[in-house]
Formats: C-alpha cells, structure tokens, sequence
C-alpha cells in the first residue's frame, strides 16, 4: 500500500520553479501562439561533470578542428549580406578560410581562401569583385572558380588549367542564412538540419534583414562564450536589474535529440512582463510595467496604466507591438504576445542562436579566434522585420569592437548594451578561473543548463567521428 499524503521527491530534472509556467502563460496570450511554442520536449541526460579540459586544451581544440570544424554544417552570413553577384564574404573558424561570394541570382559559392600559386589569403573581410587576383603575383579566378589568368604564363607549362580551379565547400540556404561546409561527404543541408526548420518556419526569419551586426573577440574559449547565453539561470546574479519583469527561473527549456548520427537542436523561452520567484512575493503589475519601460522604453514610463484586475503581459505586449509597428513598417497585429515580449531563443548544432520573437530579432554566432583556445569571436546580429512587399536592404556591415571597447561602444544595440557588459564580465574571468579551479569538471543544473549538457553530448559524436 502506499502511504496517503507522503510527499515523492521529484526525480532528478523533474523539479521546477515555482511561479506561473511558458505554458500558463502562454495560454492567456491575447492572439494565437504559433504551435512550435505550445510543445515542451525535456529528458534528463544525467548529472556527470563536464572535463574543464574540454575549454582548455590546445590538444581538444585541434581535434574540433579537425572532426568539427573541418566537416559540419556552419553559417557564414546571411544572404542579404551578398545579394548581387560579386558580392562576398570571408568566413573564418580556425585556419580554414572560405570566400562565400554569390555568383548568380540564386546561386552561391565558397571557395578556400588561398592562392594555389603561393598560397597566399585571396581576401579579407567582404566586398565585391568581378575575379579573385591574388595581390602576391597576380593569379587570378573567375567568380566561378575558374583559372582566369597566370602571368607569365609561359613558365608555367605544367599548371593545368582544370585542376587549378579554386577548390569549394559545399554551400546552402536556409530561412535567409548561409551555410558552408567544408566536408564534401556531407549530408544536404536540409537533412541536417531536421527538424528546426518546422519550428522556425512561422517565424519568417527569411523576410527579415540584418539591420545590425556587433562582432567582438572575447578572452574565453567559443564553448564558454556559447553556454553564457543559452540558459538564463545566471540572470539573478549577472543582471539582477531585469528580475522585476524576466521569470527568469520560470524559463521553459526544450531539448530534440535524433537517433540518426546527426546533431539536434534546443531552445529556451523565457517569459517577460512577469517578475521573477527570486523576488519573493510577485510584483504588482504596474511594477512590472514600469521596470520594464524603465529600461528599454524610457519615454514611455509612467505614460502607460495597467487597468485594474489586469495583468501587465498585455498591456506591455500591445504597447511593444504598436512602438514596434512604427518603427518597423512591419504589420505585427497578429503576432502574439509572446513573439513580443519573450525571448524564443533556439540553437542550432554547432554554433548559431537564432531568436524567434520580433521584440528581441536577435541572433548570436560563436566560434574559435584563430588556433587559440583562450579566445572566441562573438557576434550579436539584429534580423528587422520589413513591411510586405518592401524589398530587403543590403545587411549592415559588421561594427568590430576593439579590445578595450566594451558594448557601450555600439549604440545600435540600444539598452542592451548595459546587459551585454554584464555579461562580457563574466566570459574571461570564466576562462582564468577554469585554468584555476582544482576540481576536475564544471557542474551543471538538471533542467536549467539541459541545452548545455546536450550540445556536449552532441559535440562528442563529432569528436568521435
């Protein structure tokens, strides 16, 4: 028999915050919620540490060059970034280097950037051009690859002109993003991918443009970077500011696994407009109105009421749509509130974070700076949305923060510029710390760092080869 009124302890990842759920929420919402965010998908995938060394080692990060890097689907840019023929970009994780440049209307390429004569780097940053002239003696292709010319052709008897063509990774799009990869053996891209594109396809990040693009080299290992901004537990003591109106412990994570060999994908929806259970008691939802306008909407403070016997995710959402509405162009009367005022951050395997919602169009990159594990680049992207019909403007060109710049430096990203240097505090004492610490792994929450776990677990698949 079992004892009436004795109390089971939550198995390992079932326990969860008090405080209202995604899904509560979500079923008060003033529109309809596209179906992607009514699912939730979390399994435990145990509690062992996570080696340090993974962060540290020179020995590690040739192998994730070698088994990751050199064979996985990963974005170079997006597709607004290139969009008439000539125009290209050089995308660099590591030492391997791609010239992504558009050839035709709808036909993209990634050629290895490097001069079969010499050697020699081909091209830096982005830009536009009719061939590829290497600066060093001259040699130069065709934007499709093709040898154009060699001076002096005379001395060079033994080139012949079919095997000398630049040699390509393979290329795709999808929802306006680029990916190359390096591995010709690869799956399509669209196997890869599975099915995330189902998840993302109501949120139109294809019609979107880059309107913002803040790249920084940070002092701390890619994976470090990464795992910061895919879990919103550090919020009560890296952003405390935002518990007045951010359920951050309220956070729903979802993790898709597959069985196929290839990677899944996760996401986190972090509810706002709501106060946080670290702050005891919730606030009154003027509170929490008036906290979250204080910080990003600082006009309208005290400008908006919320009507008695309401709650504040309304009033915030239909304020943000409208505010959002001008700005934009863009019509946002049937996008939900939750679209509005949550952050829906996914992560698709390796290294992208694209956001779903309109009110936070964000999307974060993260990879290796050069051979150096101690430090990664980190890209915060803004995706607008456009009104019907408008065509899209060509991308915003990549703002590089110098080493003793901080975000303050890029007034593009708004009022999360003081959010971001809470974080860019955090990332290199991270790294000096692991190389401290005498414990031999680093411990992770069963439900709250879930997406962590998984990515680690994915990550050894391509490791293992």
């Amino acid at each position: 028999m079992t004892d009436v009124g004795v109390r089971r302890e939550p198995a390992p990842g079932e326990a969860r915050s008090p405080g209202p759920t995604v899904q509560e929420l979500l079923a008060k919402d003033t529109r309809d919620v596209p179906a992607p965010l009514l699912e939730e998908s979390y399994e435990f995938l145990g509690s062992a540490d996570i080696d340090k060394e993974r962060y540290l080692s020179r020995d590690f990060h040739q192998r994730e060059v070698d088994r990751l890097w050199s064979r996985v689907w990963q974005f170079a840019c997006r597709e607004e970034d290139i969009p008439e023929p000539g125009d290209y970009v050089v995308y660099d994780v590591a030492d391997i280097s791609l010239i992504v440049v558009r050839t035709g209307p709808d036909e993209i390429k990634a050629y290895r950037n490097a001069c079969l004569h010499r050697g020699r780097r081909l091209c830096d940053d982005s830009g536009h051009a009719a061939r590829f002239r290497c600066p060093f003696h001259g040699f130069t292709w065709d934007l499709h690859g093709a040898l154009a010319e060699v001076p002096c052709r005379w001395d060079f008897p033994h080139v012949d002109d079919q095997a000398f063509g630049l040699p390509q990774a393979r290329t795709g799009t999808w929802a306006g993003f680029v990916f190359v990869n390096p591995d010709p053996d690869a799956a399509p891209l669209a196997d890869y991918l599975g099915d995330v594109q189902r998840h993302l396809a109501p949120f139109g990040l294809e019609s979107r443009f880059k309107a913002a693009h803040v790249a920084k080299v940070i002092a701390c290992n890619w994976k470090v970077g990464l795992e910061a901004f895919i879990e919103s537990y550090h919020v009560i003591a890296t952003h405390p500011q935002l518990l007045e109106y951010l359920g951050d412990c309220n956070t729903q994570y979802d993790i898709y696994r597959r069985g196929d060999g290839l990677p899944g994908f996760n996401r986190m929806i972090t509810p706002q407009a709501t106060s946080s259970p670290h702050l005891g008691e919730p606030l009154d939802p003027q509170e929490v109105l008036d906290a979250m306008f204080r910080d990003f909407f600082p006009d309208a403070a005290g400008n908006i009421t919320v009507p008695e016997g309401q709650e504040a995710r309304p009033v915030v959402a239909e304020a943000m749509r409208g505010r959002l509405a001008e700005a934009t162009g863009a019509d946002l009367s049937a996008v939900s509130d939750s679209e509005i005022v949550d952050a829906i951050e996914y992560f698709v395997f390796p290294n992208l974070v694209p956001w779903a919602g309109v009110g936070a169009p964000l999307t974060y990159r993260f990879r290796p700076y050069g051979n150096d594990p101690d430090q990664c680049i980190f890209e915060i992207m803004l995706l607008a949305p456009l009104p019907p019909g408008v065509p899209k403007p060509k991308a915003a060109p990549a703002h590089w923060l110098g080493p003793d710049e901080d975000y303050d430096a890029a007034p593009e990203l708004g009022a999360l510029c003081a959010v971001y240097n809470q974080d860019l505090v955090n990332l290199a004492q991270v790294q000096r710390g692991l190389k401290s610490m005498t414990k031999p792994g680093v411990t992770l929450a069963n439900y709250q760092e879930i997406r962590i776990r998984q990515f680690h677990q994915d990550l050894d698949d391509y490791l293992r080869g």
